[in-house]
């Protein structure tokens, strides 16, 4: 699977953005998809998970009740909806999928995308 993130961007704090990552690969509908974050100076960091089917989401606490992740695999999509952006937000977001895991953890996603920047100014 090959991944490519975008819809980053500069954004007010308050503001929405929605982030995308389209697939390449016939096995799109069989992983677990995840978005991940990391600020500079800081580690990658979970934000939300979403499994193969849709049926599953789970979300960071920082985000829960403000981002929404979706996905539509016959588009071979995943996307981020994230509303009421906080400049706490600011980071590069990363799309990853897995074959197996429905994880929080970084290290057990096998396909990453190449990340796309979102800045949020106060």
């Amino acid at each position: 699977v090959q991944l490519q993130a975008s819809g980053g961007g500069l954004v007010q704090a308050g503001d929405s953005l929605r982030l995308s990552c389209a697939a390449s690969g016939r096995t799109f509908d069989s992983v677990n998809m995840g978005w991940f974050r990391q600020a500079p100076g800081k580690e990658r960091e979970f934000v939300a998970a979403i499994k193969w089917s849709g049926a599953s989401t789970y979300y960071a606490d920082s985000v829960k009740d403000r981002f929404t992740i979706f996905r539509d695999n016959a588009k071979k999509v995943v996307a981020l909806q994230m509303n009421s952006l906080k400049p706490e937000d600011t980071a590069i977001y990363y799309c990853a999928a897995d074959r197996y895991y429905f994880s929080t953890y970084p290290h057990e996603y096998e396909y990453w995308g190449q990340g796309t920047k979102v800045t949020v100014s106060s």
